[in-house]
């Protein structure tokens, strides 16, 4: 099959049935290659890689692909939309302590692993400086999905789980900046521009980021939508269209929309469950799409000649540059050396590097072909290496915690008229609100627990009622105490009947 630039023929209803059986297929074979994923320990990234790889022309599928700029355009818009669903899954409690180191290893950390990297292009691979620069910020922006979707399974420390997510939320915007200008201009003569440029950018960004961010909770919690399932759908509309202000506003897109849904995220917004796993549907269809069509564009048998540059480069990128910056970064507030030995190895470089490397490209850069073969290799191999071992060394460094109690499923659904919220509560298997009596969560006034749903059976609560794990509430609260009605929820969920006296306070 080749795909062609131009059009023969008219799209036909056949041709639109086969493209939508070929799809069908491939999210079929992705979604369950995630269960591979998780049985191995592999970045599901990897897989859908290889589904891309075995579709192409060096495998049973024969798919002739070489359309960079069409990639970079799907790319982007992907990439917009698993920044959403990372900051709406982003805890501000979590990220609020750490939000210094953070920015601190976007920024300088990326700084740092940028010079070292290409210094090590240059001078051990022999590319020029410009290639050099171009990989160095290539490769210099981590990826959260792929680095969580190893460690979910290990519950990690909030500061380690935090810094991670927002650094890997964060430092894509001064990356693309970068590999723009270097695809553009090569190395920069006045380096002093280049960074007024980037501090520029992101502050645009930011601005526009958490203005549209608060502008949409507040609109979302007080317009009552005719159906529940519009709220996922505004919410990821609002997402996209911080990433399109931005952009527009010469700002960075990328840090907008992950700033936008993170501010959305935190806000207790209506339905918000259902929010949640629209948005972490939404994420994987785009992470499967993007991968498999970078698996595509890939050309496997013209990669021999560039592992070797790739496992030289990506063994300073690894060994050297990032925990070099990470070092730098973190020592100044207090990291413990066994956290920063951690962060250092999950600098895991997914989607994004591919993603990036497009970018020279589009834009007719000398070599650009050779850039994107060293990148794929790189991002590869080290992701193979790195991601099975992440688990182990969080247990060799004693990183992981004991289980904690499951968080509530709290749904709010607005009862305009009545001006008042509905609460659809889920008990699950880990909560300590398991044994509490239903006077012993000492609701605030304005706020009952009106019905119980046990074992498919409803029924009316009295206040000696025993909740039980698996229980669904349904919590009946007027405006006023909305917000406190819901703390005390998750607090008693988190510490049991004792939760007030044990200083926890259901803050998300």
């Amino acid at each position: 099959m080749r795909v062609s630039q131009g059009r023969e023929r008219p799209l036909t209803v056949h041709d639109l049935n086969q493209l939508l059986l070929v799809c069908s297929l491939v999210l079929l074979l992705a979604v369950a290659a995630v269960r591979i994923s998780s049985r191995s320990g592999l970045p599901s990234l990897l897989v859908y890689l290889g589904i891309g790889m075995l579709m192409g022309q060096d495998g049973i599928g024969g798919i002739q692909f070489d359309d960079a700029e069409l990639t970079q355009v799907i790319g982007y818009a992907a990439l917009v939309v698993i920044l959403a669903e990372g900051g709406l899954g982003t805890k501000w409690k979590e990220v609020r302590p750490v939000l210094p180191a953070a920015a601190a290893l976007a920024l300088v950390g990326v700084t740092v692993s940028v010079g070292v990297t290409a210094t090590a292009a240059h001078y051990l691979v022999g590319l020029d400086w410009r290639q050099a620069l171009i990989i160095g910020a290539v490769v210099s922006s981590t990826d959260a999905a792929a680095v969580f979707s190893v460690l979910r399974r290990i519950p990690l420390p909030s500061r380690v789980k935090g810094t991670l997510e927002a650094e890997s939320g964060f430092n894509d915007a001064p990356v693309v900046i970068l590999v723009v200008a270097f695809s553009e201009h090569g190395p920069i003569e006045h380096w002093y521009v280049l960074v007024a440029e980037i501090a520029l950018e992101l502050a645009i960004g930011m601005a526009i980021g958490i203005a549209v961010g608060f502008l949409g909770s507040w609109g979302l919690r007080h317009v009552a939508l005719p159906a529940s399932g519009l709220y996922p759908i505004a919410v990821i509309a609002i997402a996209v269209s911080a990433y399109a202000a931005g952009a527009m506003a010469h700002g960075s897109g990328f840090l907008a929309v992950y700033l936008a849904s993170m501010v959305m995220g935190n806000a207790k917004l209506p339905h918000w469950p259902a929010t949640r796993g629209f948005a972490d549907g939404v994420g994987w269809i785009a992470q499967i799409g993007m991968f498999v069509l970078l698996g595509l564009l890939v050309t496997p048998h013209e990669l021999g000649d560039d592992i070797l540059p790739a496992l030289v480069i990506g063994l300073v990128l690894t060994m050297v540059a990032r925990p070099l910056g990470v070092v730098l970064c973190l020592s100044p507030f207090r990291v413990a050396w066994r956290e920063q030995a951690l962060m250092s190895w999950a600098g895991l470089r997914g989607a994004v590097p591919i993603i990036l490397a497009t970018i020279p490209m589009v834009g007719g850069v000398e070599d650009s072909e050779r850039i994107f073969n060293v990148v794929f290799v790189l991002v590869v191999v080290y992701t193979l290496i790195q991601g099975p071992t992440l688990p182990w060394l969080a247990r060799k460094l004693d990183l992981g915690q004991g289980p904690e109690a499951d968080d509530l499923g709290i749904e709010s659904a607005p009862l305009e008229r009545l001006r008042g919220h509905l609460l659809s509560v889920a008990i699950p298997d880990g909560s300590k609100m398991h044994g509490v009596e239903i006077n012993e969560l000492r609701l605030p006034a304005g706020a009952a627990v009106t019905l119980v749903v046990r074992e498919g059976k409803s029924f009316v609560p009295l206040p000696t009622t025993v909740l039980r794990r698996g229980d669904e509430l349904l919590v009946v609260a007027t405006d006023p105490v909305r917000d406190a009605a819901e703390r005390r929820l998750r607090a008693v969920g988190t510490g049991g009947k004792l939760a007030g006296w044990l200083g926890t306070n259901g803050a998300r």
